[in-house]
């Protein structure tokens, strides 16, 4: 009997607990926040509400932009303000850029894969990585060896796929093109040939597998009110972070390692073309600071801004030229016209060499094509900051100290204010001036962010991306293997197909099997 009364009780006692936390946690959502107040956005929500449409999620957040160029999402102690308004896009990232940080509320949810890397820290700590990747990738070194290693896993990536054309089956291209990015990547960051895309290693398949899934993993705390809990009882989602990581931990931690043994027995001879030398060599000024952790951390934000970026946008632009096969006939005939090659040439090697600084720099329907793809589908969907005291945006909406503000760029590539009726069309031509590519500003065009933090390895995905296509459009012809199959992506912090994107692979006549 008394044991019956102390289960009884303890049921009663959790069920308090809960009714406590919960209490508080409604208090804490919708307590100071002005909901009424017309000095402030229109509030639409909580920021809990996203997990009834997690799966559309960038699609319903269009849908309310395009009545509400701004509004807000309720969250525990602040309110997250959306915007697609590019007067407060360049606010909050340029003309106050020292009144807003990634905030804790941001900082606390990423930490744990992010930590201390660029993409989640201010400050100091945000200027010195800021400096030292600026001037890496500023050097000819590293341009140069990027470049050459793109051509060759480009190359690799043509035989690749030459064996599906060759006997007619359909292929995942997204993870065809994130294997071909991460082996560049890897050798270009790290110095390490990790071969994913000819036959990968089981550590690379399962360090790639744990890197997209922990980011997807860590996307769902915005929408989980219990993730803390979660985690401290290591128990569901949390659990399988927790795992993850390691993973993704164990995997880096015994690169560091290598690489440093490596230096030490000074086996690698060009030991500071990759990114990691260079870093270990910066390291040796101040050990304790730039320590395996930190290194870690540097390493892990660099890989999701050059593997994911570039192979994402990749992806979806094969669909959008699946979708638009002329804007596809356009892009090879410019390929055949600044290389100067033929449609009967069939080796892959000397076509690569034709792939010079001089012909990327022509490629300006490519390059436009490429940014129609990003305008519509960013790699980054949504970012933003946090304010660090009271302000007041250009379009004259208040917020409050803690507030956040993220501007969504899926959105923004569909408001027609922005672009024009046709915002929803995919038209390269949109960026083009007699032929030649013309830029928006930064904060119409937010792909690559803005201000002090916009994106130093612009040019860096630009190089990836067009050596790429350019292979592949002057061997192949692409089309969709299931055309009536919808394709949408898998909301994460990177912007990837949900289920990969089936293609099925032509020759190009009188190409025949492409060869060395």
């Amino acid at each position: 009997m008394e044991i019956l009364f102390s289960v009884f009780l303890f049921i009663a006692l959790l069920i308090l607990f809960l009714f406590i936390a919960f209490s508080f946690l409604i208090l804490s959502i919708f307590t100071g926040k002005s909901i009424k107040d017309p000095k402030y956005p229109p509030v639409k929500g909580t920021v809990f509400n996203q997990v009834f449409y997690l799966n559309r999620l960038y699609d319903q957040q269009t849908e309310t932009a395009k009545t509400h160029r701004n509004f807000r999402l309720l969250a525990p102690g602040q309110s997250e303000l959306y915007t697609t308004d590019p007067r407060n896009i360049e606010h909050i990232l340029k003309t106050q850029f020292d009144k807003y940080s990634k905030g804790k509320y941001n900082q606390d949810i990423i930490t744990d894969l992010f930590g201390q890397g660029i993409f989640a820290v201010d400050g100091e700590k945000w200027r010195q990585q800021r400096k030292l990747a600026s001037y890496e990738f500023s050097t000819r070194v590293l341009r140069e060896y990027s470049c050459s290693m793109f051509r060759r896993n480009s190359a690799k990536l043509i035989r690749v796929i030459s064996g599906f054309a060759e006997s007619g089956l359909a292929f995942d291209m997204q993870d065809t093109l994130m294997r071909c990015t991460l082996d560049s990547i890897f050798k270009v960051g790290f110095g390490v040939e990790l071969n994913c895309l000819e036959g990968s290693t089981k550590e690379g398949s399962a360090f790639m597998k744990a890197f997209d899934d922990s980011n997807a993993l860590i996307y769902w705390r915005y929408v989980d009110p219990f993730w803390k809990l979660k985690r401290f009882l290591n128990i569901g989602s949390e659990a399988n972070l927790k795992k993850n990581v390691k993973i993704i931990n164990d995997f880096v931690h015994g690169l560091i390692k290598t690489k440093r043994e490596q230096q030490a027995m000074q086996l690698d001879s060009n030991d500071k073309e990759d990114i990691l030398s260079r870093f270990l060599v910066e390291s040796k000024k101040n050990p304790e600071k730039m320590n395996d952790q930190y290194l870690r951390d540097i390493i892990l934000n660099f890989l999701i801004a050059g593997k994911d970026t570039s192979a994402g946008t990749l992806s979806w632009f094969f669909y959008m030229l699946c979708k638009n096969p002329l804007v596809q006939e356009k892009v090879a005939q410019e390929v055949k016209d600044v290389t100067g090659s033929q449609e009967t040439e069939a080796n892959i090697d000397e076509f690569m060499a034709r792939i010079t600084d001089a012909a990327l720099e022509q490629m300006h329907y490519l390059h436009a094509a490429l940014t129609e793809t990003l305008r519509l589908y960013p790699a980054v969907p949504v970012d933003g900051r946090a304010a660090e005291a009271d302000d007041i945006l250009p379009d004259g909406y208040r917020l409050k100290n803690g507030d956040g503000v993220y501007y969504i760029s899926y959105a923004m590539g569909r408001m027609t204010y922005i672009w024009g009726d046709d915002a929803e069309e995919y038209r390269p031509e949109r960026w083009l001036n007699n032929g030649i590519f013309q830029p928006e500003s930064p904060f119409k065009f937010i792909a690559f962010h803005g201000g002090p933090r916009i994106c130093l390895g612009k040019d860096f995905a630009y190089r990836q991306m067009k050596i790429v296509s350019m292979a592949l459009l002057h061997f192949f012809r692409f089309k969709l293997a299931d055309e009536t199959r919808k394709v949408t992506y898998r909301t994460m912090f990177t912007l990837h197909i949900d289920g990969g994107l089936p293609l099925c692979a032509v020759s190009r006549q009188g190409h025949g099997k492409p060869n060395t």
